[in-house]
């Protein structure tokens, strides 16, 4: 836990399709929220899902239990100050839905960023291979391409991050996180606010 600034908890999940930026985002936002001395963690699901229960798979069923357990993660963070950044596809909307509830009813404050990158500039940056393995036959249900994406109808902020800069994305992620209340002042970058 951070001697920094004593702040609420809370949880920022970014979802989006494969490779669309949330783990960059999230990743850059930790560390500008860290280096103002909040206590941050990022929970990025592919790992939680590798290191805590690999058990789960892909199927809708998999994913639906890995976006819970990590809301349960994330609340257990969050109840101690801790500003949990998720990055999961997460792409069904009543899983996102409940995770929103369980924060509020926690007493806890939730937001949800669309990390809205269209599927062409996914599949070139192609990050892990996925889209690679899709297109040979290695692959099946790749959310987006043949497993549904239900996309955030009213989402907290919505970035394209093809069309702007980490530092872009990322300044919009702190500036949602001022907004909130989660950070009483904007970090610093390069030493500038």
């Amino acid at each position: 836990m951070s001697d920094g600034p004593c702040r609420p908890g809370g949880t920022v999940l970014l979802t989006g399709l494969p490779s669309s930026g949330k783990t960059t985002i999230a990743t850059a936002t930790r560390t500008r929220v860290a280096e103002a001395g909040y206590a941050v963690e990022v929970l990025d699901g592919d790992d939680v899902r590798g290191r805590l229960w690999p058990e789960l798979g892909l199927t809708p069923d998999d994913r639906k239990q890995n976006l819970g357990r990590i809301t349960t993660l994330a609340l257990m963070l969050a109840r101690h100050g801790v500003l949990v950044l998720v990055a999961a596809i997460a792409p069904y909307a009543a899983d996102r839905e409940l995770m929103r509830v369980r924060h509020e009813d926690a007493g806890l404050d939730f937001a949800e960023v669309h990390v809205a990158t269209a599927l062409s500039a996914c599949e070139q940056r192609d990050v892990k291979g996925l889209y690679g393995r899709r297109a040979r036959g290695e692959l099946t249900q790749l959310t987006g391409v043949d497993a549904v994406y239900e996309e955030p109808l009213l989402p907290h902020l919505r970035m394209d991050t093809a069309a702007e800069t980490v530092d872009e994305s990322t300044d919009r992620v702190l500036d949602l996180l001022l907004r909130r209340e989660l950070i009483a002042a904007p970090p610093l970058r390069n030493g500038r606010p």
